[in-house]
């Protein structure tokens, strides 16, 4: 059994000689992840880019393969840890709840109880196949592309909305548990890489009446539980492959980069989609996509 493997490692008699992520590795993949994380545009899928843009997939044999793409699961380890520490008064609220000692903080997390449970149901029987079908530059193309049109009608949507004076302004303790398990069932379509588990669940927020700050806190809160049982399920699963193949310190080196990177990017986005919506990221998507497109593909 592998606890988190970015605060654990069981003790080698020496480092692996011939570890395939560097430093320099784990200094990309830990900006990637923390950035993109908490943005609607998909850390897994630009995980994957800047994994074939770095490596040969060609010269890694399965079982390298394998632990790479456990570790693009597990590196969100420090985005947690860092969205964890920004929400810390909220998740007290939580625990206070469950406690019987907050009724709001209980609403609110069996709310993300329900959120979380379509993903927790549906996760452990696809995430063999996403990842041998869907871990590679054309499903992540297609996906952004799809995902761009998919927030115009979302934005375009809530943007309507607001002009008619139909946006019912709920906060998060009003939603219900059929609320959440909608954005549950929509967070399962972000399974598959490029699609952005925080697109899925700000629409799913919107289409909910959340404002665009709610939607996305409600995200941000739904990441930390989802996330984290991804990250447990992959190093528990994929551990011995992660550590025959991965020195801890570039592992490690990366969690912390993504955990900075990623409490910088929420304080961002936070402030902008409140005040800007989701255009900005509408075309984002849609021109990364059409050039991965022509580039992994034409040339």
């Amino acid at each position: 059994m592998l606890l988190p493997l970015c605060i654990y490692a069981e003790p080698n008699n020496g480092e692996i000689e011939n570890s395939i992520i560097s430093y320099e590795d784990a200094l990309v993949f830990g900006l990637v992840e923390g950035i993109t994380e908490f943005l609607p545009v998909s850390s897994t899928g630009h995980l994957i880019l800047a994994n074939e843009w770095m490596m040969d997939p060609s010269t890694l044999d399965y079982s390298q393969q394998e632990a790479i793409n456990a570790y693009l699961i597990v590196i969100q380890a420090g985005a947690i840890f860092a969205v964890a520490l920004l929400y810390a008064r909220r998740i007290y609220i939580i625990l206070l709840g469950f406690l019987g000692l907050n009724s709001m903080g209980r609403k609110l997390g069996f709310n993300l109880l329900a959120g979380f449970a379509p993903a927790a149901i549906t996760g452990p029987f696809l995430d063999s196949w996403i990842e041998s079908f869907l871990f590679g530059s054309l499903p992540v193309a297609i996906a952004l592309i799809l995902g761009a049109g998919l927030m115009y009608w979302a934005e375009k949507r809530k943007i309507n909305q607001e002009k008619m004076g139909q946006v019912e302004g709920k906060n998060l303790e009003d939603l219900s548990i059929g609320d959440s398990i909608m954005v549950g069932l929509l967070q399962c379509v972000a399974m598959c890489p490029g699609t952005s588990r925080s697109m899925m669940t700000i629409i799913g927020g919107y289409l909910a009446g959340l404002s665009r700050g709610q939607s996305a806190e409600f995200s941000f809160l739904l990441g930390l539980v989802t996330l984290t049982a991804a990250a447990v399920y992959k190093g528990a699963t994929k551990g011995n492959e992660i550590l025959e193949n991965l020195q801890f310190g570039p592992m490690f080196f990366g969690c912390l980069i993504a955990g900075v990177s990623a409490a910088l990017s929420v304080r961002w986005l936070v402030g902008y989609l409140s005040k800007r919506g989701l255009g900005l990221f509408v075309w984002y998507r849609l021109f990364l996509g059409l050039f991965v497109l022509f580039y992994f593909w034409e040339f």
